[in-house]
């Protein structure tokens, strides 16, 4: 099996992106559930326990962020063995990679649970709501090992083409997070912790799946001995160089979420709040076939940089842009078209039917930004693949930061908007960020023909 990946990998770009990008699509969909599947249970604990989840989504979308990031470290530093032909390379990737998740969660995990009050305090959450939160978010910190090792451990995989049994790991976790959540949440009266406790325990049954197949029962392409390991820092430098930047990208995200909040709760309360956390969960939703896509061209791109294949490095871009744009037009028409009932899904109580008209109304406006995502997220991928994660993570500032923070501030607060100005600064923030980072990968691939070549 490995083998074969390997080899699809090192093969022509257009059906290596396809074949892989479909089961990553359906296992980072399944692992988005778990997001959906919480907030669904969740509604019947009332405004203040959406609310407390809400502030607390920055944290666990930082929390996830990382351990992707990490992972697509490992994805790009050993895919480009794999495209280089250096299986000792790519084995000693594998090693280096999993000592760096084991320290990562011990580090954030001790630093969250140091500053979660007045970091949830610094957002806005208060009384009822900021109690929530803290039930919410202290068994999320405390098992981020799970997130770590499941997601670093899916990036091992995806960076030797396997994206299939990263995808099965996934599938387990998420039947196992649709059971658990109403029987902590409701049968064991365990409320908004509850939720929390079966998203970990789901997690931890991939992160065990995954290690597994790497570490027992051995039959990966990458062979992960960890006897007599021999630490070498410029592995730790290579993997870290795009793990690092891509874990940042997640941070920056998250700061300007948290701007978001600020600024969403200024104008619309605990209701503004829920309105946008609630909206937001169906927007990532959709966008994570697209990210499915980008983590694709991410293997693809760095297996033919390894190899010094400009024309397959180009084409992978190419190709992963149109196969994004198809579902950027897709789901941006099902958000918009079906928006008073997608709301329902948050809105179902006779507590939360107020949020209906709000969720409808965020996801009318905000989710025209998805039509640009599909130029963005290959792009951005691209850059992680061939090893310049810095660059990746310049033009999430860029679109952060620099586009999005500045024109919801500028549309919601300046001229008055509110949370319509708020929504219509997303969109429009995402959309010029993406035409300019799509600019400027191909400005990017000319150059490196002359390097490949």
């Amino acid at each position: 099996m490995s083998n074969k990946n390997v080899e699809m990998m090192r093969g022509e770009p257009e059906p290596a992106v396809k074949k892989m990008a479909i089961p990553i699509m359906l296992s980072i969909i399944l692992t988005a559930s778990y997001n959906i599947v919480d907030g669904f249970w969740v509604a019947g604990l009332g405004p203040a326990a959406i609310a407390g989840i809400g502030f607390v989504t920055p944290i666990f979308t930082l929390l996830n962020g990382v351990s992707v990031g990490l992972g697509s470290g490992a994805t790009s530093s050993i895919s480009r063995a794999v495209g280089a032909r250096n299986h000792e390379m790519a084995n000693k990737s594998g090693i280096h990679a999993i000592i760096i998740f084991a320290l990562a969660s011990i580090l954030i995990t001790t630093i969250l649970l140091l500053v979660q009050t007045p970091l949830l305090e610094f957002y806005g959450a208060s009384g009822e709501s900021l109690a929530e939160a803290v039930k919410y978010s202290t068994p999320l910190f405390l098992g981020l090992f799970a997130f770590m090792f499941a997601n670093g451990g899916g990036g091992i995989l995806r960076g030797e083409g396997d994206m299939k049994r990263a995808m099965y790991a996934m599938f387990v976790s998420s039947i196992l997070n649709f059971f658990l959540d109403p029987i902590f949440i409701y049968i064991l009266n365990l409320g908004s912790a509850g939720a929390a406790l079966a998203t970990i325990t789901s997690s931890l049954g991939s992160a065990i799946v995954i290690m597994y197949w790497i570490l027992i029962k051995k039959d990966t392409y990458v062979n992960v001995n960890l006897k007599n390991i021999k630490l070498e820092s410029k592995i730790f430098k290579d993997i870290l160089k795009v793990g690092i930047p891509s874990s940042l990208e997640t941070f920056i995200t998250t700061i300007s979420m948290s701007l978001y909040l600020i600024f969403i709760s200024s104008i619309g309360g605990d209701l503004g709040i829920a309105a946008y956390t609630s909206g937001q969960r169906l927007y990532l939703f959709a966008v994570l076939p697209l990210s499915a896509i980008g983590i694709a061209v991410s293997a693809v791109s760095g297996s033919s940089f390894g190899a010094k294949n400009w024309e397959y490095l180009s084409r992978t871009h190419t190709y992963g842009t149109k196969f994004a744009m198809f579902f950027g037009v897709l789901f941006t028409s099902i958000l918009v078209i079906f928006a008073p009932q997608l709301a329902l899904i948050f809105a179902y109580t006779p507590e939360t039917a107020i949020l209906l008209p709000k969720i409808t109304q965020f996801l009318q406006i905000a989710s025209l930004g998805l039509l640009f995502e599909g130029i963005a997220k290959p792009s951005s991928f691209m850059y992680q693949g061939i090893g310049r994660g810095t660059t990746s993570l310049i033009w999430t500032i860029i679109r952060e930061i620099v586009c999005n923070v500045s024109l919801t501030y500028l549309f919601g607060i300046v001229f008055g908007l509110g949370l319509v100005g708020i929504w219509a600064g997303l969109a429009c923030g995402r959309a010029c960020a993406a035409i300019l980072n799509f600019t400027y990968a191909k400005y990017t691939l000319k150059k490196l023909k002359h390097q490949l070549n």
